[in-house]
């Protein structure tokens, strides 16, 4: 299950620095997760200082 990035992002690219494959990107206000790109491990919601990806 892919995450997804919730309205409470504040846009700091930490998630995005840490994916691996690259499936974070800048949206018109948040960042946003490719959902068929994401591999689900997790690494974009460990480094969020206010715990915007969650699993979707």
């Amino acid at each position: 299950m892919a995450y997804k990035i919730e309205d409470s992002c504040v846009s700091c690219g930490a998630c995005a620095a840490e994916c691996p494959v690259n499936a974070i990107s800048q949206g018109d206000t948040i960042f946003v997760i490719d959902a068929d790109a994401c591999i689900d491990c997790g690494s974009c919601a460990s480094v969020c200082p206010v715990g915007a990806p969650v699993e979707a």
